[in-house]
């Protein structure tokens, strides 16, 4: 989190070795040269291709990074490290859910958070893989039609842990949610 004052002019990102892109303000320009005072007080001279814009504070733990001024690598690292740092693992990018593997056990699968999930919109709950999972639930329910989801990710980054959530998800919604039989049921039972 920024403790000094954002400017839209001076705030900025800058290439750095040791962090990738560290957080500085804008202090001259000359000759394609940036000069930059960075928040470990430290002053770097770099060309302007290695600076990127900030977005303004009100972006800090962004849940749709889809929304912010800025799209550059730099906000975005920052965003996701910002809420990794929180352990909110799971952010979205327009009609994506990007999820960093927290290596560890999180206590944001249970019953509790499936019913939080249930039948709610994207946008009326933090981002969560339940979210994304009831969408697809209810289209194929309401629409009758077939869903899909891709689990990308690197080996290890969490693609068969979260394959399993969503069927547990699915399986967990299934038994909450009470209905009278369908027609095709009712076929079956009657032969």
């Amino acid at each position: 989190i920024r403790s000094q004052a954002f400017d839209a002019k001076k705030s900025c990102f800058v290439a750095d070795d040791k962090d990738v892109w560290i957080d500085g303000e804008i202090q001259a320009t000359k000759d394609k040269m940036v000069t930059i005072k960075t928040s470990t007080g430290k002053t770097v001279t770099v060309k302007e291709d290695l600076v990127q814009q900030m977005n303004p504070p009100k972006f800090s733990f962004c849940d749709d990074m889809a929304n912010m001024t800025y799209l550059n690598e730099a906000s975005i690292l920052n965003n996701m490290k910002q809420r990794y740092y929180h352990q909110l693992i799971y952010t979205y990018s327009g009609l994506f859910c990007v999820v960093i593997n927290p290596y560890k056990r999180l206590p944001i699968y249970g019953a509790d958070v499936v019913a939080l999930y249930k039948g709610k919109r994207k946008t009326e709950v933090p981002p969560h893989l339940f979210a994304v999972s009831d969408n697809a639930y209810t289209n194929m329910l309401q629409n009758s039609e077939s869903q899909s989801m891709l689990i990308t990710g690197e080996s290890g980054a969490g693609k068969t842990e979260n394959t399993k959530k969503v069927i547990a998800y699915f399986a967990n919604v299934a038994a909450l949610t009470t209905s009278k039989p369908a027609k095709s049921e009712k076929k079956v039972r009657r032969k």
